[in-house]
């Protein structure tokens, strides 16, 4: 097998850019996998990717092929960059293929302001920033919730933030499912990831989560950004984060349930970090209730940031909110698993999507989107790395045909956090930015350098494999101004 990865011999070309591991290949596999990615792409793929992408291809119920997007890479069971769908009936729900931090997501805020009005504060507008979203590792919130408040979030999700001020009604609509999974049970939830969320709603975080102020410096489709309201040298802002502390507990309380559930109902897996449970059994709906209060707390942390945004803006510029627009563009997930239809041996099935570090990319005509953007399709945010920006695409009836509604998330790490730090200093990093024009404010120089931007895959290179597949459809690339890391 070692000689295989070397020489990829087990890949065979299906069509432009998407390649198929047969489901010969590994005894056990009830469906192919498949890669997106361009032939530079495959190339520089870990070995572990193809091992845990044919693992999935294993799992009871799986349907038609298991999926890794161009920006895949090693992760807990599932790779990161990781799309399988299952059978209600027959499949299961696997922890491993959702991640730990529950519904992490991309959000992209519109300004009414060009570069050249406000290059000269954006510095002051990330120190302000700074102080107003707390980030890095254990972080706490300046917004405070009791247990019954963050029970309430776990249910209402972004609705909660609007009730309470933290935002305008017309977000909602701009939100995957409206900020709000259904399903959602507190009860299902232990007391211990309440304590650790309870102070958390309305912080960054730590990793790869970032705040950043943009500048739109390309774009691909004047038509689609006419209509998204997007336009060069406009000025945007993008947020990176999800459930925080919360989501992660939630996922190792079920990892560690579900590891005594496998032989309950005679499951065999590959690997011990896919343990999972029959979707319509007792403990396969209890995960997914309590999945989406983590999805649901992560919808909420994103508004009360967005809140937090809106507010320092018009404070450092001296502005009105609705002189400055401060308008959201989407808020997309992209580690969740939704019960969502797709078409399965020509019949269409109701299936349970797992998709980790991998974006909903619906098309033009798709019933779950709201009627903004029910005409073009789903906007589909793909972050880069801090150094390098990022793109903002469309949702294509092709991904809903070929990749379950799907595409990638981001650019894709090719260089774990360890090695980066012995590749270059934080403040060292820091000086190299601030170079390149780039303003940052970080909890963490450590952090700072496990995030630097030849730890990941180049950004322009999964986006074109994106392109080639037809799974979403580029329409403007960002670049970075000032960026606040966890």
């Amino acid at each position: 097998m070692e000689n295989d990865f070397l020489n990829k011999k087990f890949l065979n070309k299906k069509e432009a850019g998407i390649y198929e591991i047969d489901i010969n290949y590994k005894p056990g596999m009830n469906v192919p996998a498949q890669i997106f990615a361009t032939e530079k792409i495959l190339q520089s793929m870990e070995d572990a990717v193809f091992d845990q992408i044919t693992n999935v291809s294993c799992l009871p119920g799986i349907v038609k092929y298991s999926i890794c997007m161009p920006d895949g890479h090693w992760g807990y069971g599932f790779p990161i960059g990781g799309v399988a769908a299952f059978d209600i009936e027959e499949g299961v729900i696997s922890p491993g293929g959702i991640g730990f931090d529950i519904n992490c997501g991309m959000r992209l805020i519109t300004t009414h302001l060009t570069y050249s009005e406000i290059a000269k504060k954006i510095p002051a507008l990330i120190d302000a920033i700074f102080t107003a979203v707390p980030s890095g590792v254990g972080s706490q919130s300046l917004v405070s919730l009791n247990p019954t408040d963050l029970k309430k979030v776990m249910i209402e999700g972004a609705h909660w933030c609007i009730h309470h001020g933290y935002g305008r009604e017309e977000d909602i609509s701009m939100i995957e499912d409206e900020g709000r999974i259904k399903g959602a049970n507190p009860a299902t939830v232990t007391e211990k990831a309440i304590r650790r969320g309870k102070n958390q709603v309305g912080s960054l975080g730590s990793g790869n989560h970032y705040l950043e102020i943009q500048v739109v410096k390309e774009v691909q489709n004047e038509e689609l950004a006419s209509k998204l309201g997007i336009y060069k040298d406009q000025i945007c802002i993008m947020v990176h984060t999800g459930s925080r502390g919360f989501g992660h507990q939630v996922a190792d309380d079920y990892v560690r349930s579900f590891g005594g559930v496998l032989s309950k109902y005679n499951i065999k897996v590959r690997d011990r970090q896919l343990a999972c449970a029959p979707i319509m059994s007792k403990e396969g709906k209890a995960y997914f209730s309590a999945m989406a209060c983590a999805a649901n707390v992560a919808f909420a942390n994103r508004q009360i940031i967005t809140h937090q945004i809106r507010r320092v803006f018009c404070e450092v510029l001296g502005k009105k909110e609705e002189d400055l627009g401060l308008n959201l563009i989407y808020d997309v997930a992209h580690n969740i698993a939704k019960f969502e239809k797709y078409e399965v041996d020509g019949k269409l099935k109701e299936l349970l999507v797992h998709r980790k570090g991998a974006t909903r990319s619906l098309g033009a005509g798709n019933k779950l989107l709201c009627e903004k953007y029910r005409e073009i399709g789903q906007p589909v945010i793909i972050g880069g790395s801090m150094e390098t920006g990022s793109f903002l695409l469309i949702g294509t009836k092709r991904a809903e045909e070929i990749a379950f509604g799907s595409t990638a998330h981001g650019s894709g790490r090719v260089m774990s956090r360890h090695a980066a730090l012995k590749k270059i200093q934080g403040s060292k990093l820091k000086e190299q930015m601030s170079k390149k024009g780039i303003y940052v404010r970080s909890g963490s120089m450590r952090g700072l350098a496990e995030e630097a931007g030849f730890a990941y895959k180049n950004i322009r290179e999964v986006v074109k494999a994106l392109e080639i597949t037809g799974i979403s459809k580029p329409v403007a690339y960002f670049s970075p101004l000032g960026n606040i890391k966890g």
